[in-house]
């Protein structure tokens, strides 16, 4: 019988090498190194026992594990520069009592990354590994050190993993605002909303057709309020589908959309168009989709807007009759995701019936979409103008219950003669208002869809509050007495999530509303709350939405955007015919006439001209300013008004320049802008040569 042969094997560190000291072997692979040790025979009464340590190193770049075995004695060295201790774990392996033993002793940083530097480049030999008995205890003991002694380290970078940094987060980039919305918002809010059911609550969940869509308008009013023959009067055409009437005749809600091929599209139909916003309405049953249609038109007003025709709003006995669907609700969805809400109003019938203040209130939250229309103003005088507009904004003030008050645009929007012309020029100017107002919808789309979708946000975090609080305060048992309690004392709960989360109180949904919707859920399905999902969206409204906000006035989606023109529209920018807006009024008295406009009041200015004693045919500034000041008006337009009329900026004013002063002042006395520029038509005949020149002049900045 062979007797057992003690084998130790050591390993150290010497002059950047490193050593065998004994008998090492190791089985060589491309990818890794196997050492196996195995168990040798003792004796033939002792059991055969087998034990394995396998050492692995992987080279790919880098080596990841690394075990060193030290045997027979406690090894130290001393190094000469800086006098500290080398790393080194002895480990006395002894066949025949199978005893270990380990000691490690404490090494500066300096050496141990010298250690791994010069590991890396070490070899094993190609022996096979002697068999070495060890006890199971030991074994994993060794292992499970061994494992967490050089572990987690990067030799190539010749960094340890704990020591390097995480790589710095930049913000997201996308192609355009609108490609961001849809990105942050599925990634980022979406898990928040569906975790939480906010979509069984508030709104339904938005798909990419909805940041797609182009600028909504809807309109909302009382039948007969003139809601259909305001679309015709921006069209300058009929639509598909339309119906005008002294009765109820719109019965349906209408989607009037652009489109090469005129048609109609139903509701049925419409809400399974994966390229239309309107899939969402399907949630509301068959009784709305029957009574939901799309009028496709191939007018050039729609290629930059959608408009929204409603059902007219009863009033008196009609109102009790069922529409069979949810009405407000779908006023609701359409707020959310139209850019603007015109309510239409009846110069003659200023009541507001119960459904139609249901569908104000249903509008509540989206005050700075709302834009009130006084239709139907030319079929009373200016006096009862007056009262009937008095009377509007007392009954708006109760319903709409805020201290600011609204802009009422009042016309007639139709195509027939106006009934009473003395209020014309109001007319002109409110639909010049509005039409400007809806014109700039384009352009800001991409912002209000924005911040749409913060207000969106502000709620989803609210709701996650509402619904975690509602699961903490849920009992095993009684949990539908619980339930009637916790609704009916909503309002405590608010009042806990506001001091707690530092909430505003104007984030939280309507209590009334929230008990409703409280009352059909299973609170069973609540989930507690979930701080990651919340400071997820906290970080998208912090980071992602500010990225996008400064994106905004450069992003060609937005910018790009043409705004609306034909039908209506054409008007508002006409400087051809004489019938634009203002064509031939104030600073444009003139254009295109051959005589100078300013001679025909020629004849009084030269008067007070020679009355002011010009000295070679001309004013100096003083004498010109004790003439001006009599018209009262501010010394800022006054000089503005000098400027424009100095055409060759000598610093006088001579007959024809003295004329143009005071012309320009009359203008401005009536009610008109001065312009920054003179425009040609003003400038006198004697002084053409100098007209280019002043334009110039005008453009330069002051030093």
């Amino acid at each position: 019988m062979e007797s057992s042969e003690t084998n130790c094997v050591k390993a150290t560190k010497k002059n950047g090498s490193l050593e065998t000291v004994g008998e090492v072997s190791a089985v060589k692979s491309e990818e890794s190194v196997e050492c196996v040790e195995k168990n040798s025979e003792t004796s033939e009464n002792s059991t055969k026992q087998q034990n394995e340590i396998t050492l692995e190193v992987k080279k790919n770049g880098q080596v990841q594990e690394i075990k060193e075995s030290v045997a027979n004695s406690d090894f130290r060295e001393e190094n000469n520069n800086n006098q500290v201790q080398n790393s080194a774990k002895d480990v006395i392996i002894n066949t025949q009592d199978r005893t270990a033993h380990e000691k490690l002793f404490s090494v500066g940083s300096e050496d141990v990354n010298r250690n791994l530097m010069n590991v890396s480049s070490y070899s094993l030999p190609d022996d096979p590994v002697p068999p070495v008995k060890m006890k199971r205890k030991k074994k994993d003991k060794m292992l499970k050190r061994s494992n967490t002694t050089l572990s987690d380290v990067h030799v190539g970078g010749k960094m340890f993993s704990w020591l390097s940094k995480a790589p710095e987060i930049r913000p997201e980039t996308y192609d355009n605002v609108i490609d961001g919305l849809k990105t942050i918002y599925k990634n980022k809010m979406l898990p928040l909303e569906q975790h939480y059911l906010f979509n069984e609550f508030h709104s339904p969940s938005l798909n990419d057709a909805d940041f797609d869509a182009k600028p909504m308008i809807l309109l909302v009013g009382q039948y007969s309020t003139g809601k259909t023959t305001f679309i015709k009067y921006l069209l300058e055409r009929d639509f598909p589908g339309m119906r005008i009437g002294p009765e109820p005749t719109t019965d349906r809600f209408i989607a009037v959309m652009y489109s090469d091929t005129e048609g109609v599209i139903p509701g049925n139909a419409l809400v399974v168009d994966p390229k239309k916003q309107f899939r969402p309405l399907s949630c509301f049953g068959n009784a709305f989709l029957n009574r939901f249609q799309c009028s496709l038109v191939d007018s050039s007003v729609l290629k930059g807007m959608t408009i929204i025709d409603t059902p007219g709003i009863l009033s008196g006995e009609k109102q009790r009759i069922d529409r069979g669907y949810d009405f407000t609700g779908v006023l609701e969805w359409f707020a959310e995701r139209v850019d603007r809400i015109i309510l239409l109003f009846d110069a003659h019938k200023l009541d507001i019936s119960d459904e139609f203040r249901r569908s104000i209130e249903a509008l509540r939250g989206h005050d700075d979409k709302i834009r009130i229309v006084l239709n139907k103003a030319d079929m009373i005088d200016h006096q009862q103008l007056m009262r009937v507009y008095g009377a509007l904004m007392w009954s708006l003030g109760k319903v709409l219950q805020t201290p600011e008050v609204v802009r009422v645009y009042i016309g007639s929007f139709w195509d027939e003669p106006l009934r009473y012309d003395g209020n014309r020029k109001l007319f002109e100017d409110e639909t010049q208002d509005l039409f400007t107002d809806l014109q700039s919808l384009p352009k800001n789309s991409a912002l209000r869809k924005l911040n749409d979708l913060i207000k969106r946000a502000r709620l989803a975090k609210v709701h996650a509050y509402i619904i975690s609080e509602l699961k903490k305060e849920m009992p095993r048992f009684g949990k539908e007495t619980k339930k009637r309690e916790l609704i009916k004392n909503l309002s405590q709960i608010y009042e806990k999530i506001q001091k707690e989360h530092q909430i505003s109180i104007g984030d939280f949904p309507e209590i009334s509303k929230m008990q409703e919707q409280l009352t059909k859920q299973d609170f069973g399905k609540f989930h507690s709350l979930k701080p990651k999902l919340l400071d997820v969206v906290n970080d998208m409204l912090s980071i992602n939405i500010s990225h996008l906000m400064s994106r905004i006035p450069f992003d060609s989606s937005s910018t790009s955007q043409p705004e609306v023109t034909g039908g209506a529209f054409e008007n508002v920018e006409d400087k051809v015919t004489p019938f634009g807006y203002k064509s031939g009024e104030g600073i444009n008295a003139g254009f295109g006439e051959p005589e100078w406009i300013v001679n025909k009041e020629r004849q009084s200015y030269d008067t007070i001209f020679e009355a002011l004693g010009p000295v070679d045919g001309k004013l100096s500034g003083a004498t010109v300013k004790e003439e001006l000041v009599k018209s009262k008006l501010p010394n800022a337009i006054l000089g503005k008004i000098w400027k424009l009329s100095d055409v060759d900026r000598d610093g006088y004013l001579d007959k024809d320049e003295f004329a143009l002063a005071m012309h320009l002042i009359n203008v401005k006395l009536n009610g008109n802008e001065i312009p920054f520029d003179l425009p040609d038509h003003l400038v006198p005949p004697r002084k053409k040569e100098y007209a280019s020149k002043s334009t110039s002049h005008s453009h330069q900045s002051p030093p």
